[in-house]
């Protein structure tokens, strides 16, 4: 019995290129710090095959590409990523599509003296900004997002009315902290004319509606909660098609104070790091287009 092998799908690139691109063109200066992946698709069976790297574009020419391209500026980690896949699918004929990822890390100026100072800045650690650029078939998809946003809310939250059997311990309750670290990512709608978005300030209106729909609702689950900011994203924003989370259920325990002779009147808890529970889901339009290709290679649910 005889074995025929064949090569399946693949992709190969620079992983995490670390770019800081500072503006001088005024005394106060600004700054873009980006965590960038580069992977290209195409006709590259005959490196794997016949071991001939004539149509391997290099991982460190992808990686200069990156810093040479930086130069020009980089706008919105979602426009710089739109470009590189441009220039690689243009550049190179057996180059048919890829993945361009980025990690964008926010930097505040430091308030000095009362005022903001031209030079000097804090990292902003409230959130790590993300995108996804993926070029396949001709079409171009881009996937917006932001992970490690921490929220929590002190009361209107509750968990009642689940089904318990031997193994359930967990008592019901009306009133309890409801805390999570969001993860999200926003596909826009197919066919979309990128050049007319502002990525950035697109990112930002997601962001506050997320947080705003957090706080609006009486919750009676973190999945109710999670429908109800992802909804309040696509009311607001016909250019997305859908939105997918992960968020962690990040338990606060009331401590038993009685020993010490004291109450406890929903004031002290224990903050468990784990086990937890965790929410997945995606929110999107009844007729959103499918593009499952857009998501291949992003790691977890979102």
């Amino acid at each position: 019995m005889s074995n025929k092998f064949i090569l399946g799908e693949n992709q190969y690139g620079k992983a995490e290129v670390r770019v800081v691109k500072i503006t001088r063109s005024t005394d106060r200066h600004e700054i873009e710090d980006l965590n960038v992946t580069s992977q290209l698709r195409g006709d590259f069976a005959a490196a794997h095959l016949e071991g001939d790297n004539s149509h391997v574009v290099t991982t460190d020419t992808q990686k200069n590409t990156i810093y040479a391209f930086a130069r020009e500026g980089i706008g919105s980690p979602e426009t710089f990523l739109l470009r590189l896949g441009e220039h690689f699918t243009s550049s190179f004929d057996w180059v048919t599509g890829g993945r361009w990822e980025a990690e964008s890390y926010s930097w505040d100026r430091i308030l000095a003296h009362g005022s903001e100072h031209d030079h000097s800045f804090v990292r902003n650690g409230q959130e790590v900004r993300t995108a996804v650029v993926v070029r396949s078939g001709g079409a171009t998809h881009v996937i917006s997002g932001l992970k490690d946003l921490t929220v929590l809310k002190t009361t209107q939250s509750g968990f009642m009315g689940y089904p318990k059997d031997k193994y359930t311990t967990l008592p019901e309750t009306a009133d309890r902290i409801l805390a999570t670290d969001v993860s999200a990512r926003w596909r826009f709608r197919t066919g979309t004319d990128f050049s007319t978005l502002d990525f950035n300030k697109n990112y930002g209106d997601v962001k506050g509606l997320l947080l705003e729909a957090f706080t609006e609702k009486y919750s009676h689950a973190l999945q109710q909660t999670l429908f109800d900011m992802g909804t309040k994203v696509l009311e607001a924003h016909s250019e997305i098609d859908e939105i997918r989370f992960s968020m962690p259920n990040n338990h606060h325990f009331l401590v038993d104070l009685a020993p010490f002779g004291l109450d406890n009147p929903n004031e002290v808890f224990f903050a468990a790091d784990r086990p937890y529970g965790l929410i997945e889901a995606t929110v999107q339009r009844d007729d959103a287009t499918p593009a499952d290709i857009a998501w291949s290679g992003i790691a977890g649910f979102c």
